[in-house]
């Protein structure tokens, strides 16, 4: 039989991990080739930011305001999505998905923004699609892991460069870790290299997750009454626990009583 020439558009990718889902009274949770909870959401509330990580990630609005467009590496369940689209609604989003299974489960099931101008999911490698925006993104929400631990190519110190190239003047990257993997100081070294070592870290509430940013340029405001202050405020203005964000924020990175200092 005469055989057809193959030539392969693309690498090839490894296989997918299977995506799951369960249900806990009110709350709906995405699983990846595990039973560890990725994503989850309120039926009742599908806006809530259920998870403490995913509320630890929304540090970086204590240093800027609404950003223009924001940058999701791993859409997940949809959280961050569907808290944006609610609170910061002027605000351009992209999610970038690699796994097509993913994808089809959080439009199915996960209650995810309408998509057109203000909200669009990409399906592509993130660590790759992040090398194409070039400034053209105020912030980078990073939350790629695998079902067992976060995806290499997410915590290369290329990656870490190619984020803080694509991000604006005054771009905030920001990730999702866990404190627990061995390989975490050898992270936060390389993102501190990456991006002159302006790093801090915001622990979430629970399970051994941290929130990390790093800032392309030196935030405007580092003085902890200040920070506090616009805490207290975004807390009336969101529904959001920034109070309780700024004293993670205060206690894990070092100050001199007056000022956050790298």
């Amino acid at each position: 039989m005469a055989r057809h020439p193959y030539h392969r558009l693309r690498p090839a990718r490894p296989a997918m991990p299977e995506v799951g889902i369960s249900e806990t009274g009110n709350i709906r949770s995405l699983h990846l080739g595990s039973d560890t909870i990725q994503s989850s959401m309120n039926l009742d509330n599908p806006t809530e930011l259920v998870l403490s990580y995913s509320r630890a990630m929304m540090a970086w609005l204590l240093f800027a305001g609404p950003p223009v467009h924001i940058t999701q590496i791993g859409l997940g369940g949809g959280s961050f999505a569907r808290w944006i689209d609610a609170c910061l609604p002027d605000c351009r989003q992209t999610a970038v998905e690699i796994n097509p299974n993913v994808i089809a489960v959080a439009r199915g099931l996960f209650e995810l923004p309408f998509e057109g101008e203000t909200f669009e999911i990409v399906e592509a490698d993130g660590a790759q699609y992040v090398k194409t925006l070039r400034g053209g993104t105020d912030i980078i929400l990073t939350d790629g892991f695998d079902g067992e631990q976060i995806i290499d190519d997410l915590v290369s110190p290329g990656f870490f460069a190619d984020c803080r190239q694509a991000l604006s003047d005054k771009g905030i990257f920001m990730t999702n870790w866990w404190s627990g993997d061995k390989r975490y100081p050898r992270f936060v070294a390389d993102l501190k290299e990456a991006f002159d070592g302006k790093v801090l870290e915001v622990p979430a509430e629970s399970h051994g997750n941290i929130a990390v940013m790093a800032f392309r340029q030196t935030p405007a405001e580092l003085n902890l009454d200040s920070l506090k202050k616009r805490a207290e405020q975004l807390a009336r203005q969101y529904p959001l626990d920034f109070s309780a964000l700024f004293s993670a924020l205060k206690s894990a990175n070092p100050h001199n009583g007056k000022h956050l200092h790298f």
